[in-house]
């Protein structure tokens, strides 16, 4: 299959009570995805924040407490996810959450499951200045290509994806699509996350998708403010749009963004295009810089 249909959510952080409503909530989700064709789901960064309130305002409202708190009960968030994509024969990238390794250190990691009931952790890379000096989030390790029937996937959560060569690793072991959760609090960090999509289509010559967290949340210090819209980007080159936007939605309004990613497109912009970015990467040569003075 050469076009995969991919739904990124625009995702609003809800101040869930108890695991049921997080339950329905999500499994609406999915089966209005399922519903609507999507071959593949893919939810935001730190999304699962909202599952923070199920310990009580008093703890949602204490940063580090929250997120300890949080370790309770994600492993039944995984659980329901892997469920949901083998009862709708979908793949999930699940939303984001700190979770705490043996080492006792959080790492942001994102979830992504199979139909089959194989699923795969992918960590965050690089940390952004909140993550490093606020929320004590170490950095993760390791990057994966999934190969899917539905294309060759890579995953770069929001801060990655503005760096060109944790994309590239991905692209250069086979990714054809990069999903990019996100999680900013502010219009400039939506744009942050989104020039760096399109930027990494550009010099990949691949498909990138970014969903994020959308409304307010003032119960929780980690998700308080979310602003984003949910888009789908591709090198403007030869049967791709001009300007490489595929599907862009409207900001800050919940719901899915639906994008119909022609994977042939791609590879045949990567043999053929106007231009070749994908295969000269490797013709960049570092050079030094003179410094000259004028006056």
């Amino acid at each position: 299959m050469s076009t995969v249909r991919i739904a990124a959510a625009q995702y609003p952080i809800d101040a869930i009570e108890s695991f049921a409503a997080y339950a329905a909530k999500l499994t609406r989700w999915v089966e209005d995805a399922a519903r609507q064709g999507a071959h593949m789901l893919v939810f935001p960064e730190y999304g699962a924040m909202e599952l923070t309130r199920i310990a009580g305002a008093d703890i949602a409202r204490d940063l580090h407490k929250s997120i300890a708190a949080l370790q309770e009960v994600l492993p039944e968030a995984d659980a329901l996810q892997a469920r949901l994509a083998r009862q709708h024969g979908v793949f999930i990238l699940g939303a984001s959450a700190p979770v705490r390794g043996r080492d006792g250190r959080y790492r942001n990691v994102a979830r992504f499951h199979a139909p089959s009931g194989q699923s795969h952790a992918q960590e965050k890379l690089i940390m952004t200045r909140f993550e490093r000096e606020i929320w004590r989030i170490d950095a993760g390790a390791g990057q994966a290509v999934f190969d899917t029937p539905h294309g060759r996937i890579g995953v770069a959560i929001c801060y990655d994806v503005e760096f060109p060569l944790t994309v590239r690793a991905l692209t250069h072991a086979g990714a054809e699509i990069i999903l990019a959760p996100s999680c900013t609090d502010t219009a400039h960090g939506y744009w942050r996350v989104r020039v760096g999509a399109q930027a990494r289509a550009l010099e990949n010559q691949c498909f990138a998708l970014q969903a994020p967290t959308i409304g307010d949340a003032p119960w929780s210090p980690a998700v308080d403010a979310n602003v984003g819209a949910a888009g789908a980007y591709a090198p403007p080159d030869v049967g791709l749009p001009a300007n490489g936007v595929i599907v862009c939605g409207e900001m800050n309004a919940p719901g899915w963004v639906f994008a119909d990613l022609d994977l042939a497109r791609i590879r045949a912009v990567r043999s053929g295009g106007q231009q070749l970015n994908h295969a000269h990467w490797s013709e960049q040569k570092a050079q030094p810089a003179a410094l000259i003075r004028l006056s």
